[in-house]
């Protein structure tokens, strides 16, 4: 099993994600490093201070040399997925290829309804996302992308230059709904990361998963599985629950470790999941 990291830029400052950023770049146990897209705080007091994903993402990449960088996930509602294209390649070039792309349906009513960005039905929501995935896979890969859905239109459109990673970044596609959304993860991601839960119910979302890819006649073996481990101080718990998703199948584990960031955490936690093997 491999190791993460995901530091939420909420109810923290810049400078004490930076630090613990800084400090896991020279920690090979952890192979990459996620923040979020959201731009108030969740499950938490929503009118605290939260940073700007892409913004935050983008200078951490030029903070560190390493680690492999995304956001887990970026909700494709709050940005026109031509753009978001634009925004991956562009990072994907200054990171020197260490871009993933993650992405989801999106959900938080709050945000958008006080922002004024349509969520819309779940139903819709699953509809906008697979056109999004469709168009950001072809501008991230193709000369041009012609596209007429219900949600996006294009027209010979084109995103130049292209990342370093080819065809291109890595799509993690997060969420876990059954119908839609691990049936879009099937069709389109290289990485699915089951937001959080016990080790049974990312065993069975991993055999749905599994299933839409045979329905498809993909190889399951294409989708990295990842799923969020929290960890609240305590290494060694961290390192259990890390263990038993990755008996469950999980391939890749990412701590979410809670504000106050500091990198006083970092080696401890990376002592307790290398025992792992």
């Amino acid at each position: 099993m491999r190791f993460a990291f995901k530091t939420a830029p909420q109810h923290t400052t810049w400078a004490d994600m930076l630090a613990v950023w800084q400090a896991a770049d020279d920690i090979e146990v952890f192979e990459s490093g996620w923040t979020f897209d959201h731009f108030y705080p969740i499950f938490s007091d929503s009118t605290g201070p939260c940073l700007e994903g892409w913004t935050t993402l983008i200078a951490l990449a030029q903070a560190t040399r390493r680690l492999r960088l995304g956001t887990l996930v970026t909700g494709i509602h709050y940005r026109h997925p031509a753009v978001l294209a634009n925004m991956a390649s562009t990072l994907d070039i200054i990171s020197g290829g260490r871009l993933e792309l993650g992405i989801g349906a999106g959900w938080n009513e709050q945000e958008s309804g006080a922002y004024g960005i349509e969520l819309g039905t779940p139903r819709q929501r699953s509809d906008r996302f697979e056109e999004a995935c469709e168009v950001l896979v072809g501008l991230l890969s193709q000369e041009t992308t012609t596209f007429k859905g219900e949600y996006y239109h294009l027209v010979d459109a084109r995103n130049e230059p292209k990342g370093v990673q080819r065809p291109h970044p890595p799509i993690c596609i997060g969420g876990s709904g059954e119908r839609r959304t691990l049936r879009t993860a099937a069709r389109f991601a290289q990485h699915w990361n089951f937001v959080g839960g016990t080790p049974e119910e990312f065993a069975r979302k991993r055999e749905v998963l599994h299933a839409h890819c045979h329905d498809i006649g993909r190889d399951p073996g294409e989708i990295l599985l990842s799923s969020h481990v929290m960890f609240d101080g305590d290494p060694s718990a961290a390192a259990a629950a890390a263990a038993a998703l990755g008996d469950a199948g999980a391939d890749l584990g990412i701590v979410h470790i809670r504000p106050p960031h500091t990198p006083a955490v970092l080696e401890p936690l990376a002592a307790a999941l290398s025992e792992l093997g």
